[in-house]
């Protein structure tokens, strides 16, 4: 669960930096490394909360909410917010 929080949180400043391109901030002499680096957080974001889903027992809307989270600006300290309020060991029913 820890690697997938930091890497939620690397996928959200790296797409906040390349936003940052984009509003003239930083120089669009570095658009190719940044974008390379945000595509590979982005996938290894996607593999880990898929990952992570399946470890927690998310719903699938959950999962659904915390991956369309990596395409809007900001919301990825929400995502924050909510994995550290979830649970850190999947809850066991036994029968």
């Amino acid at each position: 669960m820890s690697l997938f929080r930091i890497t939620s949180v690397l996928e959200g400043l790296s797409y906040l930096i390349i936003l940052s391109v984009t509003a003239g901030l930083i120089s669009r002499d570095f658009v190719f490394a940044l974008g390379i680096a945000h595509g590979v957080l982005f996938l290894l974001y996607l593999v880990l909360s898929l990952h992570t889903s399946h470890k927690q027992g998310w719903s699938v809307m959950i999962w659904l909410m915390v991956f369309l989270a990596a395409l809007v600006p900001f919301a990825f300290i929400a995502v924050e917010m909510y994995l550290r309020k979830s649970p850190q060991e999947p809850q066991v029913q036994t029968t």
